[in-house]
Formats: C-alpha cells, sequence, structure tokens
C-alpha cells in the first residue's frame, strides 16, 4: 500500500466516534475483525512453513540451489496467494464471501509488517527492542480491529451515522459534526477507516485529510522545560523565569480502593476455565462488566487530562523541551511502576510531538543522559549523585537551594537556548562545570583498566565502553586494546 503525503498545507488527524451497533451489526463487525484475523494466522503459517522446510532440508547436507525457495512476506505476494487458496482452503471455503474483502487485506498488511519489521530487526536497521518472528494470533486475547481503505465510507449529514463498506450505516453515539462540517465546505478529505472493540465499546477512527490554516503560539519566543514526576505531574519552567506546577491527578490511586472491592466480588464468582470447560455465571459476567466499567472510566479520564494539559503547552508556548525518559525501564521498578503507568510519560511526550507541528512550535528532546536534576540551573556546577529521595537541590558551588523538579525543569528550558545560542550556561552542551565522576554518563559495565586472569602471563585488560565501542566501528584499529 502506498504511504499517503499530504499535501502543503494540509495534515494527516485521526477522528474518532463510538458507535451503537444493532446486534447484527455487531455480529458483523466481529465477522470482519475474526476475518482479518483468520487471515493473519494463514499468512503467518503459509510464509514461516518455507522457512522451516529450508532449516530442515539443510539440517540434512542439502546445498542452498536445492533447498525450497522463499515465499514472499510482500502484502502483493500474499495477496496473490490468498486470491488462489481462499476458495479451496478449507479454512475459508464457505464463508470468505460474507464479509469485504477489506477484513482480509487488513490481516495480509499486518502480517507483511509484521514479518518486515523482524528482518528489519534482525538486520539491525530497526530501533527499539528486538523483533521476534511473527506468531499466530489467539481468538481469545487478539484484539478485535478491521481497517477500510476502498468501497462507501463517510460522514452521513445527520450527523449521527456513519456508513461503512457491507457494514452499511451505522448510528454513532455522538455528535459528527466536528468532522462532518469540514467535509461540508471541503476542508477534509476521509482517506480510510478503521473500527476496533475497546473498552467495552466499538470505536470508528477516521483518517482524514485536513487543510489546517497556519498557527503560531501565543508566546512564540518563549521556550518552557517540562520535567515530568509522579508526585507533581510536570513542572514547567519557561526562559522568561515563570515557573508552574501542574498536579498529579492521580486517577487509579483514587479508584483503586474501588478496583480491589470489585476484583474480590469477581474472584468469588464462577469464572470462566478454558482448561476444564467451565463457562461462566451470569453473576461473574455482570461483576466482571462492573469492574471493566471501572477501569474505563479511569483511563478516559486519565486520557482527557492528559490532552487538555499537552494541548495547553504547545498552544502557548513555542519552543518545549522534554525529557528522552526510558519509560520501559522505569516501569521494571516495582515500587513506582503503578505511579509512572498511570501519569502516562510517554503519551505526554507523544502528544506534544504532533500538537506542537499542527500550533507551529518546535519539540526539542533533550539526551537522555543529560543531567537536568544534577545540574545547577544559576552556576552550571553538576553533582556527582542526587539520589531520588532528594527533593531539594543544593549547589556546593554557588548555594542555590531550589525544589528539585523546578531546577530541573530551568535546565530543560535553558538547554533550548544554549543549543540555538551557545551561550555556555547551565545546559549548554559546552559548558565546562565541575563533573570528577562522569554522573551525566552511563554506569560503566567494567571498571576501566582493570586486570583479569592474574594466573596467565601478564593478565589481559578489558576495555572501557567507549573503547569497545570504537573497536566495534574501527575493527583495523591498532591502538584498541585486544579482549
Amino acid at each position: 500500500m502506498k504511504k499517503f503525503q499530504p499535501q502543503p498545507g494540509f495534515v494527516v488527524q485521526a477522528y474518532r466516534f463510538a458507535l451503537d451497533p444493532n446486534a447484527a451489526q455487531e455480529r458483523a463487525l466481529r465477522s470482519h475483525c475474526g476475518a482479518a484475523r483468520a487471515a493473519y494466522n494463514w499468512a503467518v503459517g503459509w510464509v514461516s512453513a518455507s522457512w522451516w522446510q529450508r532449516r530442515a532440508e539443510a539440517s540434512y547436507g542439502l546445498a542452498e540451489p536445492e533447498l525450497t525457495e522463499w515465499r514472499p512476506w510482500s502484502l502483493i505476494g500474499l495477496r496473490k496467494e490468498f486470491n488462489q487458496v481462499k476458495k479451496t482452503d478449507p479454512r475459508f471455503a464457505g464463508w470468505w464471501e460474507e464479509n469485504s474483502k477489506e477484513a482480509y487485506n487488513t490481516g495480509l498488511a499486518n502480517a507483511a509488517a509484521a514479518f518486515d519489521n523482524y528482518a528489519k530487526s534482525k538486520r539491525g536497521q530497526r530501533k527499539g527492542r528486538r523483533m521476534g518472528m511473527p506468531r499466530r494470533k489467539s481468538k481469545h486475547r487478539a484484539g478485535l480491529s478491521c481497517r477500510f481503505t476502498t468501497g462507501a465510507i463517510r460522514v452521513e449529514p445527520d450527523r449521527r451515522h456513519v456508513t461503512l463498506p457491507r457494514l452499511g450505516t451505522i448510528r454513532t453515539h455522538e455528535s459528527t459534526r466536528k468532522l462532518e462540517r469540514r467535509i461540508a465546505v471541503d476542508t477534509a478529505r476521509i482517506l480510510c477507516a478503521t473500527v476496533r472493540f475497546e473498552r467495552g465499546r466499538w470505536f470508528v477512527s477516521f483518517q482524514v485529510e485536513v487543510e489546517r490554516a497556519a498557527r503560531t503560539p501565543a508566546r512564540q519566543d518563549v521556550a518552557v522545560g517540562v520535567d515530568l514526576g509522579v508526585k507533581c505531574l510536570a513542572v514547567l519552567a519557561d526562559s522568561q523565569g515563570e515557573i508552574r506546577h501542574v498536579p498529579n491527578p492521580g486517577h487509579y490511586d483514587a479508584a483503586v480502593k474501588q478496583l480491589k472491592r470489585l476484583s474480590r466480588r469477581v474472584s468469588r464468582r464462577r469464572g470462566p476455565n478454558r482448561r476444564t470447560g467451565q463457562t461462566p455465571s451470569r453473576s461473574w459476567l455482570k461483576a466482571n462488566a462492573e469492574r471493566n466499567r471501572l477501569h474505563h472510566r479511569v483511563a478516559n479520564l486519565r486520557g482527557d487530562a492528559l490532552h487538555k494539559l499537552t494541548t495547553k503547552i504547545s498552544a502557548e508556548y513555542g519552543t518545549v523541551v522534554v525529557e528522552d525518559l526510558n519509560v520501559a525501564g522505569m516501569l521494571r521498578n516495582r515500587r513506582l511502576a503503578r505511579k509512572i503507568a498511570d501519569a502516562g510519560f510517554g503519551e505526554i511526550r507523544r502528544q506534544l510531538t504532533y500538537k506542537a507541528g499542527w500550533n507551529g512550535g518546535r519539540i526539542h528532546v533533550a539526551d537522555r543522559w543529560f543531567p537536568s536534576s544534577k545540574t545547577c540551573s544559576t552556576c552550571g556546577a553538576v553533582k556527582a549523585k542526587l539520589p531520588l529521595h532528594v527533593r531539594t537541590f543544593r549547589c556546593d558551588v554557588c548555594g542555590l537551594v531550589a525544589d528539585r523538579d523546578a531546577n530541573a525543569a530551568c535546565n530543560l528550558a535553558a538547554l533550548a537556548a544554549a543549543s540555538s545560542t551557545g551561550t555556555a550556561v547551565a545546559g549548554d552542551r559546552g559548558a565546562q562545570a565541575p563533573n570528577p565522576r562522569g554522573a551525566d554518563q552511563k554506569t560503566r559495565a567494567t571498571r576501566p583498566g582493570r586486570k583479569v586472569g592474574a594466573g596467565r602471563a601478564g593478565g589481559a585488560t578489558l576495555p572501557t565502553c567507549r573503547q569497545a565501542e570504537a573497536r566495534d566501528r574501527h575493527q583495523d584499529a591498532a591502538t584498541l586494546t585486544l579482549w
């Protein structure tokens, strides 16, 4: 599928609406999502079969030219093969005509993307954690989703219905006026639609090309540093010296007592058991639905609060500086994982990134090892250590006493100005500040120059992290210490 490129002055934006389908429409929605899952599983099995066959043949000593040919995993190749087998394959024969072709195309496109991500990750061309081989999706655990790219996709003029291919006209739970009024004046064009079941309700998301007028933040020349935390959700410090604290709503903490009570009620009912074939009782279904409603309410409150915060920041400041936090690593801390997950650090950065572009601002991401909390915002001195329980920053050079988060936010705000002007103040990469222990760098796995293998002649010297990286980049460098 060719990636859409928006025209100048246009942005690609999603409009999401909740649906109220009747019983027949809900069965059709589930059938389409099940068809997408079935097509995905077929593609994964069809491509993986050739891989395992080649591995078995190689173990028998066959040469490379004699091995089974690789099966293509591109969307075009998968679609061509699927069209040939869908009428005869017992997994699809007799029912594949009941659903739109877009349902099967959704599964094939997802499988092609999964194999492509796996191949790029194995070659080191993909950022992030290493991706494994695509696996089949379970009927009981896979999410329900289906995407439509062709056919009758429109928002009805009554602003209470949407039309999708093969599904017909479905009533929406909320008004669609935000999108319909743009379509009526030709400032928006629907590209595709995705239906999804989540949080106990069906949603439709329209990917729309929207014409947006040029915007400028209210304070175009002001940079703000955003320091995220648990006690205070965000501390905002701008380049004009203004500091604001945004309290953490703590939606999950406010509901955790009630969630525990509802979870105990669910555990006392007869629930489902796939191993023994036990079906859930009506009381269990009722109690589980009540608990899920509370979970959904907490998620909706959190999303609403984050959208309001990021919209306000991006509309006010011309430059927003955020930290490159390792949220996945922070969630491994069992004492803070619940608080960090409830705060939504990653979601705040994601929303600020695209909203800053919409409003004519820019986003600046500080380096992950930039010591914003350990650096004095007045003189630029860097502390060697600053434990997390110490909430007040005290500078040993100039005597500054300030809140830890406020000091970090000031350093982030100064980082934007330093990167553009080079003022050699707090946050400037070129500033010379006392840093005797390298506190702004990642801790080394081994000590530099440590001798190992004392029983061997002379012993070997372990290289430092920087030397190991340089050795990987320059294999022919004679000055590197060998393992």
